[in-house]
């Protein structure tokens, strides 16, 4: 099928470079948010605030193929590239926290489904035998950006809780962005998206014990994600005693496995092992790490800086190994399969708040470590018994 495109190396890496621009647009402010938001929202109503981004963003998934299938994908996402930059602006003057909130709720949204749309492009141009290392490729070069973003986000507030500063700093990104996806891709054919309803989809992946297990095995991943994104900032912040730019250095050395280990778990996945083994190590080692936090107490850039690089070591082989597993076994018309796949992160923020919530009327802050280290080593059983690939 001719797609009319370029070499598909030159197109891989164009799409990493957007990708990479893409994801700094949605990290600099990100582990800020929490702490802007409770400028105006206590723990309570932050809960729902991240609550109904999800429901938002899950209603996107629902709708997103039959708008990609509608409108194509390269005018849905430059589209919704356009209207994230209104919403941006929209955090950067408003003053009112209704509409804050409104605004944040939306951005959420649309920052999921334009990720959707990349990830149509990028399984459009990926050699079926090099899976592994493509997308081992391209999540390094996703994460490498939330290397810096917290560092940089940490700068623009400059201990002074100036985060608006951040959302100036992500809306200038996407000015490259609309860019760069024009300039790439305007004459980017669609494949032939396959039409299935939600009640299909559900019996598709149902039928499938291996994608159901990928399924948990996402979701749990996305609990930790989503877990440690609202609250460690919080926790790090208001328990401990951290400053604003310490908090930048310890997110940057923590997030560091990701852009150095997962392009080579990916070409281990495709030249030497399965899937299966690397992502059980890795929700061990992200588990056991995890409930190793509740008990420190040292306010220890240095401590705590290992201590959470530990757990992202866990995390980055498990979820380089989820995203090749998927990829290997999806084609690129199957837009509602992989919209149903990203729909595991909307869930997980409705989750995550749960476990605070609820975890608050029995143990401590520190104790929280606890039940989420408990539930990321529930992530052992589908790694486990999941068949691989080779």
């Amino acid at each position: 099928m001719n797609h009319s495109r370029p070499p598909r190396s030159h197109t891989i890496y164009t799409i990493a470079i957007i990708g990479f621009i893409y994801t700094l647009h949605l990290v600099i402010p990100m582990y800020s948010n929490s702490s802007f938001l409770s400028l105006f929202a206590d723990g309570q109503t932050l809960g729902l605030i991240y609550m109904a981004g999800a429901a938002m963003t899950a209603l996107c998934f629902i709708l997103a193929p039959s708008i990609i299938r509608r409108f194509g994908n390269y005018n849905t996402a430059i589209t919704l590239v356009c209207l994230q930059i209104a919403l941006f602006y929209g955090l950067t003057v408003s003053s009112s926290s209704i509409v804050l909130i409104w605004l944040f709720i939306l951005q959420t949204a649309v920052i999921s489904f334009i990720g959707l749309t990349l990830d149509i492009f990028l399984e459009v141009y990926t050699d079926g035998d090099h899976i592994g290392a493509t997308r081992g490729l391209y999540s390094a070069t996703l994460n490498a950006s939330w290397v810096i973003a917290p560092l940089l986000g940490s700068l623009l507030i400059n201990g002074e809780d100036n985060y608006r500063h951040t959302y100036i700093a992500a809306l200038a990104m996407l000015f490259p962005l609309l860019y760069l996806i024009h300039k790439n891709f305007p004459r980017f054919r669609d494949p032939n998206y396959n039409h299935i309803s939600t009640g299909q989809l559900i019996r598709l992946i149902s039928s499938n014990p291996n994608w159901k297990k990928l399924f948990i095995a996402n979701i749990i991943l996305q609990i930790f994600y989503a877990w440690m994104v609202v609250y460690s900032p919080i926790y790090l912040h208001t328990t401990i005693g951290f400053g604003w730019e310490e908090i930048g250095i310890i997110l940057t050395i923590m997030l560091l496995p990701f852009p150095l280990i997962q392009y080579h778990l990916g070409k281990l996945a495709d030249e030497r092992y399965g899937e299966k083994e690397i992502m059980a190590i890795g929700f061990a080692i992200a588990g056991i790490a995890t409930i190793a936090l509740s008990l420190i107490n040292l306010p220890s850039v240095l401590i705590w800086s290992l201590a959470l690089f530990t757990t992202r070591i866990g995390a980055a082989a498990v979820e380089v190994m989820i995203e090749t597993y998927f990829f290997k076994t999806v084609s690129p018309k199957d837009s509602a399969i992989l919209g149903s796949f990203r729909l595991t992160r909307p869930i997980s923020y409705f989750i995550a708040p749960l476990i605070t919530v609820l975890g608050l009327i029995f143990t401590t802050n520190a104790n929280l470590f606890i039940i989420v280290g408990i539930i990321t080593l529930f992530g052992l059983y589908p790694a486990l018994t999941i068949k691989d690939t080779r």
